[in-house]
């Protein structure tokens, strides 16, 4: 995949936010050992050093993201217009 190709999104939110936003209860499993390998809880997590969109997601809403990432790819060029 040539680097024009790819852009690398960081999603950046607290594990805490995540934990309050679990819809699926992974979380809450994952706290009482019932599953294992949840990122922040039993895993370790790294964010990018070299993201090119870092998103902050807490006090803003999935219509202000989304419309960052599609400024973003139709910045790039990977959208029209």
């Amino acid at each position: 995949m040539a680097p024009e190709e790819f852009i690398e999104l960081f999603i950046d939110t607290p594990v805490e936010v995540c934990i309050e936003r679990d819809p699926k209860g992974l979380y809450a499993k994952a706290r009482d050992h019932a599953l294992r390998n949840v990122t922040g809880i039993d895993s370790p997590y790294e964010p990018p050093e070299h993201a090119e969109l870092r998103l902050q997601t807490v006090g803003r809403t999935p219509e202000a993201v989304a419309d960052e990432v599609l400024a973003k790819l139709s910045w790039r060029g990977f959208l029209p217009g």
